[in-house]
């Protein structure tokens, strides 16, 4: 072995044919290794680097069911017209109309719709989000918290933006409408939104487990919820042994209170405020603590066999 100033150099055997060896001159240089001093993100700096990441990854999701992002929007809006216009034909055709609440039939039923489109869109947006197996995952930055925040976000984006543009169409070019508390019927709103992303958390962290049973339990969710979230009853009119069939749900709870807030001269007898929050913050507990445990358990052979 000789060294020389820049490095080492080594005398290595090489094999050429069968019996005859030659030797050749390897030189090994010492390698100039540039160390680079990162110094630790603040509280502050590290609250914005997250907040970026959910920015862009809300925009992601926003886009994904369609390339414009204005498409996609305007396709949920389509959804909500749809069903609005649907549920007053029903109505009419049935001749339940005068069976209502005293008010604007249409603002009737767009308390209702508008509350069951957001719970179960984000339910389904939340359940569906990056699991801790996926390839997303496996970018330095992101997290589970970080896909699951973005889900729920912009799903409420969305879901507001929706409802912005239908009661403002709706006041400026057929009836202008008047909201009793609107600030508290928007918190109706967002506590409707608030327990999906609870359901939606409890059902991600079961997922990479049971992932038959979620997809099956999300479908079978969201479309009992179409008559169990009681947006086609008015709680006060109930029988109690009706009753007793959709006290058990939160949604139905929002919706009574949100249309409490909204008309003037109706006053909710037998739903309450408190009990969905209840509910919500038990669920987003359990959620969080299953994705936790989830997390420290999850493979890529989970994917893999899917």
């Amino acid at each position: 072995m000789l060294r020389d100033s820049d490095g080492v150099l080594m005398v290595f055997p090489q094999r050429n044919g069968k019996n005859s060896v030659q030797y050749r001159i390897g030189q090994f240089r010492r390698s100039k290794v540039m160390f680079q001093n990162i110094k630790p993100r603040s509280t502050l700096q590290s609250a914005l680097v997250i907040a970026e990441l959910v920015y862009h990854t809300t925009v992601r999701n926003v886009r994904k069911g369609h390339a414009n992002a204005f498409m996609a929007i305007v396709s949920n809006l389509f959804t909500a017209i749809i069903l609005v216009l649907a549920f007053y034909v029903m109505f009419s055709v049935l001749g339940l109309r005068g069976a209502k609440l005293r008010g604007d039939f249409l603002l009737y039923l767009m308390s209702g719709i508008f509350l069951f489109l957001t719970h179960v869109k984000t339910v389904g947006a939340v359940a569906g989000a990056e699991g801790p197996s996926s390839p997303m995952m496996q970018h330095a930055p992101m997290n589970t918290i970080i896909s699951i925040s973005a889900a729920a976000l912009s799903t409420l984006y969305i879901q507001t933006l929706t409802l912005v543009v239908l009661l403002f169409v709706y006041h400026v070019a057929f009836t202008p409408i008047s909201i009793a508390e609107p600030v508290p019927a928007f918190g109706m709103f967002l506590s409707s939104w608030f327990v999906g992303v609870a359901v939606g958390l409890v059902l991600l962290a079961l997922k990479p487990w049971f992932p038959t049973f979620v997809g099956l339990f999300t479908m079978v969710y969201q479309r009992a919820n179409m008559v169990a979230s009681g947006k086609m009853f008015v709680a006060n009119s109930l029988p109690s042994f009706m009753l007793a069939m959709f006290d058990w749900n939160p949604l139905f709870h929002l919706i009574d209170q949100c249309r409490g807030f909204t008309f003037v001269n109706y006053f909710p007898r037998y739903t309450s405020i408190e009990y969905p929050l209840y509910v919500g913050i038990v669920l987003l507990v359990i959620g969080l603590m299953g994705e936790f445990y989830t997390r420290q358990y999850a493979s890529f052979s989970w994917n893999a066999r899917r």
